[in-house]
């Protein structure tokens, strides 16, 4: 009888069987600055994990799609999320989608700011990620949610909190959590999601970082795992890394 497979939580429960059977897929990543965080983190873990077999190469050439490779590539341009969409169809079109075991974009946190509009930008991804399934139905598609920043500290942001100004930072990261529920509501529980905001925002102890705004509760980026408010240091990026990671182990 074919055993069910279980759900690893910790790189430690992880067998090398299941190690092994990564080292033969292949992963496509397309991202800008903070995705660079993530696999630096990724290089990291694998430093402490050396039964993790996966080989980092920054091409969209399909014909790097080989066993055990994790190719990554930028798409688009900040700021135009609608830029990354098409780069990233673009690629998964060029013959990636055919080499690949399983594909990832990823939104930048100055992509969705103060005037954003989410529901139109998930709506876009949704649109396009239908057409690329619809395509290549053997691509495993993982959605990853929008990463968060840090909200404004100091003496600037209490005079804003007596006066009753929003924090620097406070509407972008409700917009990015609008779009990240958006794409929990459809996604989760569904298809595999790497959800980055909430990974940011929760500290060492398990506890979230959060704020609320007219009795709703919003999150933010852990200040611990930042050096600018929005790239991830070495900290945060192993945070994230591991999670994706252990992701790649459960598919």
């Amino acid at each position: 009888m074919e055993q069910k497979k279980g759900t690893y939580k910790n790189l430690n429960d992880v067998p090398d069987t299941t190690w092994d059977k990564l080292s033969k897929k292949s992963f496509y990543f397309g991202h800008q600055s903070v995705g660079y965080n993530i696999l630096d983190g990724v290089r990291d873990i694998m430093k402490d994990y050396p039964e993790i077999k996966l080989k980092i190469v920054e091409s969209t050439d399909p014909a790097e799609l080989t066993s055990g490779v994790l190719a990554h590539s930028r798409v688009g341009k900040n700021t135009q999320p609608e830029t990354k969409i098409n780069d990233f169809s673009r690629y998964i079109e060029g013959g990636i989608g055919k080499k690949a075991d399983a594909a990832a974009l990823k939104f930048c946190y100055v992509d969705i700011l103060a005037n954003a509009d989410p529901e139109k930008l998930f709506a876009e991804y949704e649109s396009e990620i239908e057409k690329i399934r619809n395509t290549f139905p053997n691509l495993t598609i993982i959605h990853f949610t929008a990463p968060l920043t840090t909200l404004q500290t100091g003496p600037k942001a209490w005079v804003k909190k007596i006066i009753g100004r929003s924090l620097g930072g406070a509407k972008e990261n409700i917009n990015r959590h609008t779009y990240n529920e958006l794409l929990r509501a459809k996604y989760q529980g569904k298809e595999p999601i790497l959800d980055i905001a909430k990974i940011e925002s929760t500290n060492s102890d398990g506890t979230r970082y959060s704020f609320e705004v007219d009795g709703k509760t919003y999150y933010s980026l852990v200040p611990e795992y930042t050096s600018d408010g929005g790239h991830l240091n070495e900290i945060g990026r192993k945070k994230v890394a591991e999670q994706l990671i252990l992701l790649l182990a459960n598919l």
